[in-house]
């Protein structure tokens, strides 16, 4: 679990392990660095997101909220670690009200494949890692 736990909770980590081309931190957080008030961005293809730290408990919990880059507000995402048969469950929880009425459910198809995307590159990368 906590193989998982440094590649999602650590900003910089991302580029490593999945089709980020760019992941860093704008601002540190407390604890330093990845920590909450952390704001961290990542890039692909030119495109980029930013995103504040809401909640950060090594190894199991991390909460941010989009800041920029995703046609939405109040966007909150809290992802989830627990053991599980010998490696990790990752549960990636997400709300948010979109910015323009009537694209809700297409914001929400695109973030779902970008989760599952996210989700599987960590845990195959972590199982990599380990074998």
């Amino acid at each position: 679990m906590e193989d998982v736990w440094s590649l999602v909770g650590e900003a910089g980590r991302w580029k490593e392990w999945s089709f980020l081309t760019r992941s860093d931190l704008e601002r540190q957080g407390i604890p330093a660095p990845d920590g909450v008030g952390a704001v961290r961005r990542f890039t692909a293809f030119g495109v980029g997101s930013r995103e504040e730290v809401l909640a950060w408990e090594p190894p199991t919990h991390l909460s941010y909220a989009i800041l920029s880059g995703f046609p939405v507000r109040d966007y909150r995402a809290d992802v989830d670690l627990s053991p599980e048969s010998g490696g990790t469950t990752i549960t990636w929880s997400v709300s948010f009200t979109p910015k323009l009425p009537g694209t809700g459910a297409a914001v929400w198809v695109i973030l779902r494949l970008l989760i599952f995307r996210f989700a599987n590159a960590a845990g195959h990368f972590a199982d990599r890692q380990l074998t």
